[in-house]
């Protein structure tokens, strides 16, 4: 490939190792004629070999679809087609979106041989960025719970320590970002699943307002509309890029936010927080916090008075009990209708043990169960609408710990006991229950040297701000500079 410089694109420095790179660095540098995207698939692809056996954190390696995209995406750059803003640039796409000719399991054993003949819409988009697929990245079964242990694949591991979780739903591409075996990735939130592998694996993640960003309503329309699909990345420009690409009405779903999006780019390239108001959540309705975990977030929080916001100590008049309560009716119903065939088929066995427990406690519930969750769901935005009245952001701890040995969930958290399936994350779930953008960026790192996410929640629809907010703080306290030892 001709290394000469292209025009009309921002000019890329060239790394020491395309590892170190950006998404929007590599873009570039594919533009720019300096770097051939087969190089640069190769180069992840090694990576992944290299390093994913210890983490598991792809449950399909598309090794020889990307190459053969790869080929076609130099072969584009040379005859000097018009290129994507992702172009050449290699992506993790979670295994609960739909890839055409790519095996997508959904975490589950019932779909271990699945191959769709159609890409969802997230999928979609990516593929029509000009980014390039490497494979699809860990979930647990159905996205079900906030770590990612799943039936066809085992535990994905976190890279600052291989014994910890990497959190989840969208615990593979939290891990894969990490370790640096691709350099962007998706995720999708339902009730943190993008916030909580961010917070475990310290990247950045952000979960869009509820219809920024279309799913195919007839395909799945599932968790009762809580679930978003977001970027995933190593720094907030990457984020922005993709939620550019992914961003944006579509008549295959109905609940999708029917106008144009702004530029997501253009918010983070002058950042600037001066005059925002941004609330210290602390710990809500005093959930169970750790202590370190609270001072990070917290001197995450007030870093944002030295960027000129105003910040106060409030919270929204919410209780954090009956969130989760309304929020777990409505996931496990929808579930049950879409593993209802599933279970009527004899086919429960193939699920892990406390899901089917879960779904088949879900299938006798009255539906007036249902009809108190979503009246609750509305009271929740109520409260969240007023508290925005007086603030631009809400800033919480992103999890109450961080990250925990696999498959033992703490009981107790500074001294006080919690459930186990819930009380790690009280918090993420408020943004998906009211519909509200949020991201999640690393503020710090244990005395045991584990990563620790601060959560900015922002308006209905204003993604804007949350970045511009998040790209202010990694100016002023960059974190991509410092990755797990063991993947350098």
């Amino acid at each position: 490939m001709t290394m000469t410089q292209g025009a009309g694109a921002q000019a890329a420095e060239t790394p020491a190792t395309l590892t170190d790179c950006a998404a929007w660095e590599l873009a570039a540098l594919v533009r720019e004629r300096r770097v051939s995207p087969v190089e640069v698939a190769a180069h992840f692809l090694e990576r992944v070999a290299r390093h994913d056996g210890e983490l598991g954190a792809f449950i399909t390696v598309a090794a020889e679809q990307a190459m053969a995209e790869a080929h076609r995406a130099e072969a584009a750059v040379i005859n000097g087609d018009a290129l994507g803003p992702l172009h050449g640039a290699p992506v993790g796409v979670k295994d609960l979106d739909a890839t055409k000719g790519l095996r997508t399991t959904y975490g589950s054993l019932l779909f271990g041989d699945n191959v769709p003949d159609y890409d969802d819409i997230a999928v979609e988009r990516i593929r029509a960025s000009g980014a390039i697929i490497a494979g699809k990245t860990h979930t647990p079964d159905f996205g079900w719970k906030g770590t990612t242990e799943s039936t066809v694949a085992g535990a994905c591991r976190n890279p600052w320590d291989i014994s910890r979780t990497a959190g989840g739903s969208s615990g593979g591409s939290g891990a894969a970002l990490a370790a640096r075996l691709v350099p962007l990735c998706n995720g999708s939130d339902a009730g943190g699943s993008i916030r909580i592998p961010a917070s475990f694996c310290g990247v950045y993640g952000l979960k869009p307002s509820a219809g920024r960003v279309p799913s195919d309503y007839a395909r799945h329309a599932g968790w009762g509309g809580l679930t978003q699909n977001g970027p995933m990345a190593n720094n907030v420009r990457d984020a922005a890029l993709l939620l550019n690409a992914l961003a944006g009405p579509d008549a295959r779903d109905p609940r999708a936010i029917p106008t144009a999006p702004p530029d997501f780019l253009e918010a983070v390239e002058s950042p600037d927080v001066s005059g925002l108001r941004v609330a210290w959540g602390g710990a809500m309705d005093a959930q169970a916090v750790d202590p370190e975990v609270f001072a990070l977030a917290e001197a995450g929080a007030r870093a944002f008075e030295e960027l000129g916001a105003a910040v106060e100590e409030d919270a929204p008049a919410v209780a954090t009990e009956d969130a989760i309560g309304a929020f777990a009716t409505l996931m496990l119903t929808d579930l049950v209708i879409t593993l209802g065939p599933a279970l009527e088929g004899g086919q429960g066995d193939f699920l892990p043990a406390q899901l089917l427990k879960w779904l088949t406690d879900a299938r006798t519930w009255p539906a007036s169960r249902y009809a108190e969750a979503m009246k609750e769901r509305e009271w929740h935005r109520r409260a969240f609408d007023d508290f925005f009245e007086r603030y631009d952001l809400l800033a919480l701890p992103t999890m109450a710990v961080p990250a925990f040995p696999i498959e033992r969930n703490p009981g107790s958290i500074g001294g006080r006991d919690v459930h186990p399936s819930w009380g790690y994350t009280p918090f993420c779930l408020h943004a998906n229950l009211t519909g509200r953008p949020a991201a999640s960026l690393p503020c710090g790192f244990t005395s045991g040297g584990l990563p620790v996410g601060l959560m900015l929640i922002g308006r209905l629809g204003d993604e804007v701000t949350a970045l511009r907010a998040s790209a202010a703080f990694e100016e002023a306290r960059p974190w991509a500079g410092r990755r797990p030892p063991g993947f350098l």
